[in-house]
């Protein structure tokens, strides 16, 4: 591959410069079909797009609606029993992608085009180190030595930001967390500089300061190197940041596509329209309900002849009973819908959906969770290339929950906040400090108690595939706790509340007769959270519970869980990556670095005047959904790397990448104290 100029800006040239060459992949009317017991799934229909060198192209939708199969079908990774491709092609490079044996798309998959998937857990092999399924490709493709490999690989997870490379390589990818997993995952898809990237959810397990720093990395790469890239995301405002181009995609089909600045201001289609309207933002006053597209992508087994997004579409008319073609607009974009000339003229206008939100006034009650002082420390055996030692994951953390209030907690992959979630689960044992819920420690609390409090205690985990049990169906997995628990008696309650559950959820009543691996990533999710609900709890741990969903069913759920607590007073522990969500659903937010906390404050407080220097650069980091605010904006990249968790510095743990510290940073421990009412901040310079 020819490395153009590192000064050369791919984006900044004309249409006429990029349209020269041939477009390096060119998807021409391509279906996909599963056949199933229950007829053909049409995942895929009609499908058109290019992709320029050295452009960036963003497919957004919601759950189910192609994406993914899209990208699955251009690498040819379809299951070979019942996915099948009877239309289309797919060039890529002057080739037919879909007219190639087996062997030539082995060759080309790894080192022309590489992908990045969705659930880093269920892409790496857990019984292999990372080193060597980073090695590998390196090895195959670029016929590298061991030792050149080795380096390689080395250079590879410093470039994702995971400190201490040397020893990670000799590790499994259980010993990862979720972010971590997918930053090796992208390092794997980076090993042979491709020609074309496809990165299927990239960001979903990232924070905002490492999904700054991967995404500028891929953009960088794509513009040096003039690799293509094509971002599968539900982060709009990622989309804003990156994209050239914008592929909106809703029930199999292109609904709409575009630049990607005429597409986020002069939207030309409903449903695009509808999800930028979904979608929480940072640089706006937190409204009182978040926006959804109400009700359910049809089923894709049984399409008919109409418009599919006419069933929930507050525009139709007799005209959307027939199928609309992708007409041009006035913007340059394509538009699915028959009443785009009339959007265009400003005579559509989706209304506020409204309602009244969550009261965030000071709780006066006894917290129904205390955590004082909980530290926890991992003992870590040594590699092949080096020596072990202590994660101290956890450190001197404290903080009260009290009945119908939302906790956020947030901080960069590997900052302990899973591990706190962990911890209040009792699935992990503390090394010191305790826990308090419902007035009851449980950490010298007997079987009978806990018991109890596992009713009470529910969790929505962060992988959904590995929190479901492949063995059992959808309405199984959700009956089980109603079943072993009693809350139901008899077949035809437990099946009727599964179905009600599923609704709740946004999931059809027949999805309880599937299995997780026949559901999206964002189905899987919403059954982790239909099960949690199940039990009927009063606390529930949200780790990274809305991360996997798109943008409207996300503001769905998080509408129904801001329901829930209203009805039932449940009280959340919101671990998230997600600012803008954060700041919607949470009523204080926890700031976690290194095992410590930063900051503790009233949500609006921390969003609008933080005091410490890592939580400003945390929202520095955040993207805003608007292409013309981020042009104006530089990256905002956190300087240095993440410390070793075995080798922790000495003083404050941000000293090593705060912009403030000073001698004294690296030498005393900064206590978090009580800045002003209610706003603690550990940081000797505010």
């Amino acid at each position: 591959m020819t490395v153009v100029d590192a000064d050369r800006d791919v984006r900044g040239q004309s249409a006429a410069q990029q349209k020269v060459a041939a477009p390096l992949l060119q998807v021409e009317d391509l279906h996909t079909q599963f056949h199933t017991s229950r007829g053909i799934v049409r995942a895929v229909e009609g499908v058109s797009f290019s992709v320029d060198r050295g452009e960036v192209v963003a497919i957004v939708g919601e759950s189910g609606s192609g994406k993914s199969v899209t990208a699955l079908s251009i690498m040819r990774l379809l299951p070979r029993l019942t996915g099948k491709i009877p239309q289309g092609r797919v060039m890529f490079d002057g080739r037919n992608l879909l007219d190639l044996d087996d062997e030539a798309m082995r060759e080309i998959r790894g080192r022309d085009i590489s992908m990045i998937f969705q659930e880093p857990m269920t892409s790496l092999n857990p019984i292999l180190t990372i080193g060597l399924q980073i090695k590998e490709p390196l090895q195959i493709h670029l016929g590298m030595n061991d030792e050149q490999a080795q380096a390689r690989a080395i250079e590879l997870l410093t470039l994702v930001g995971i400190t201490d490379p040397e020893r990670r390589l000799d590790q499994y990818p259980h010993q990862f967390s979720g972010g971590m997993r997918q930053r090796v995952m992208i390092a794997i898809g980076l090993a042979c500089n491709p020609k074309l990237i496809i990165a299927d959810e990239p960001t979903t397990a990232l924070d905002v300061t490492i999904q700054a720093q991967i995404l500028e990395l891929m953009k960088n790469l794509s513009r040096k190197l003039n690799i293509a890239l094509v971002i599968i995301t539900h982060n709009l405002g990622v989309v804003a940041r990156y994209a050239d181009r914008v592929i909106v995609m809703y029930a199999a089909r292109v609904a709409e596509q575009g630049p990607a600045e005429q597409l986020f201001h002069k939207p030309r289609h409903p449903y695009t329209m509808g999800l930028l309207r979904s979608v929480p933002r940072l640089d706006r006053p937190r409204g009182s309900k978040l926006e959804t597209i109400e009700g359910l992508p049809p089923n894709l087994a049984n399409v008919t002849t109409a418009c599919r997004f006419a069933p929930r579409c507050p525009f139709r008319v007799a005209v959307c009973d027939q199928e609309p073609p992708l007409y041009p607009t006035d913007t340059g974009s394509l538009s699915r819908c028959h009443r785009h000339a009339e959007i265009a003229e400003g005579k559509i206008v989706w209304a506020s959906l409204g309602g009244a939100g969550l009261n965030f006034a000071a709780n006066t009650e006894a917290p129904v969770l205390s955590v004082q002082h909980l530290t926890k420390h991992f003992s870590v055996s040594g590699g092949l290339r080096s020596a072990g030692g202590t994660v101290r994951a956890v450190e001197d953390v404290s903080f009260d929950i009290f009945p119908g209030e939302t906790l956020g907690l947030v901080g960069e992959s590997g900052c302990g906040k899973t591990t706190v979630g962990r911890l209040i689960l009792r699935l992990e044992e503390p090394s010191a400090g305790e826990i308090h819920f419902e007035g009851v420690n449980l950490s010298t609390a007997s079987a009978a108690e806990l018991k109890a409090m596992r009713r009470k205690v529910q969790v929505i985990f962060q992988d959904p595939y590995s929190s479901l049990n492949p063995r059992m169906t959808v309405g199984q997995i959700i009956g089980e706790p109603l079943h072993v628990y009693k809350i139901v008696s008899g077949r035809k309650e437990n099946e009727a509340r599964v179905s009600e559950l599923l609704g709740h959820v946004g999931l059809r009543p027949e999805m309880a007769e599937r299995y997780p691996h026949q559901l999206s990533g964002g189905q899987r999710q919403r059954v982790g959270i239909a099960r949690a609900l199940a039990m009927e709890p009063s606390f529930i741990v949200c780790d990274e519970a809305v991360s996997a969903l798109d943008v409207s069913i996300q503001g769905q759920i998080i509408n129904l869980l801001e329901e829930l607590q209203r009805k039932f007073r449940l009280a959340f522990l919101f671990i998230a990556h997600d600012l803008a969500v954060v700041r919607h659903i949470s009523a204080r937010v926890v700031v976690m670095y290194f095992g410590r906390v930063m900051e503790i404050a009233d949500r609006d407080v921390i969003y609008s005047d933080s005091l410490h220097p890592y939580t400003k650069v945390l929202l520095d980091a955040a993207p805003v959904p608007d292409p013309t605010l981020e042009k104006l904006r530089e990256p905002r990249l956190i300087k240095g790397e993440l410390p070793s968790h075995l080798a922790p510095p000495s003083g404050c743990v941000f000293n090593t990448r705060c912009p403030l510290a000073s001698q004294e940073c690296r030498e005393v421990v900064p206590p978090l104290e009580e800045k002003r009412p209610g706003h603690f901040a550990a940081c000797i310079k505010v």
